[in-house]
């Protein structure tokens, strides 16, 4: 599913226009983001939690050469699913 498609989705479920479901799209993106990079985490009850983990540094291989190669620690977001979401899907 695209972007256009989740819009259609989400205007046909809710019985809102495209313009308003799009709208709300945004919205949602934008607030899920503002708390992420404020080193937050979001809890959305029966969907999941959003959060931004920091990996640590840690020494690779290169795959051609064989060679010690580091890898500088970074910071990642994850996503956990309710329970509830993964009897759902799985």
């Amino acid at each position: 599913m695209n972007k256009q498609e989740l819009i259609k989705d989400i205007a046909e479920r809710g019985e809102f226009t495209k313009a308003d479901a799009e709208a709300a799209l945004k919205a949602v993106q934008g607030a899920i983001a503002a708390v992420l990079v404020n080193g937050d985490k979001i809890t959305l009850p029966g969907f999941g939690t959003f959060k931004v983990v920091e990996t640590a540094a840690r020494t690779g291989r290169n795959p051609q050469t064989g060679e010690p190669v580091e890898i500088p620690a970074k910071r990642k977001i994850k996503f956990n699913p309710t329970q509830a979401l993964k009897d759902l899907v799985l």
